[in-house]
């Protein structure tokens, strides 16, 4: 009898840790993620050139960085089609994923002389996605009067965020941060 009482009483416990645990997880959002996925935009016109694209893993979610030469702050990114800067042509057929990230930068991607200053042209893949969960496609949609446009391909329509990060050095970045799931 006693032992029935004891083997009772610690399946209750059990039961009660068991479930304050699946609990207090389900309340919790993923890795603290509770950014959305609405437009995000900041920031003024900048004429600091686009000098590099690169993607990264990260635990919780995919990053696209985009480092210029000089201070940037400007960026409007929101889930939808994107169209190629100056001509105005669907990137959609062209950027592999479930689902379209906009990217406009404030900023040129050339120089004062009108001289590229990255390698991809118009439709171009502009970085290796390789090993990333959420992230598919980095799309190179043109620069034209100051801004510069890419579509980034993603898996499906998750959390997004938009840092502005300075250095290395006088350089600084636009990061775009894609959660690889909703909360859990």
């Amino acid at each position: 009898m006693r032992l029935t009482r004891t083997l009772l009483a610690l399946v209750v416990l059990l039961g009660g840790l068991v479930a304050g645990v699946s609990g207090a997880s389900a309340a919790a959002p993923y890795c603290g993620i509770t950014w959305g996925s609405t437009a995000k935009a900041a920031g003024a016109l900048s004429t600091a050139p686009l000098v590099d694209v690169r993607t990264e893993r990260q635990d919780c979610w995919d990053r696209v960085v985009f480092e210029f030469a000089g201070p940037v702050n400007g960026y409007s990114v929101a889930y939808g089609e994107t169209y190629t800067e100056g001509q105005g042509l669907a990137l959609s057929p062209y950027t592999a994923g479930g689902s379209l990230l906009s990217v406009s930068l404030r900023a040129p991607a050339y120089d004062d002389g009108h001289v590229a200053t990255v390698p991809y042209r118009v439709g171009e893949h502009a970085a290796t996605v390789l090993g990333a969960r959420t992230a598919r496609d980095v799309v190179f949609g043109g620069s034209f009067e100051g801004y510069t446009t890419f579509a980034a391909g993603v898996r499906a329509q998750l959390p997004f965020r938009v840092l502005v990060l300075s250095g290395p050095g006088t350089h600084s970045r636009i990061v775009l941060d894609v959660a690889h799931q909703w909360q859990a």
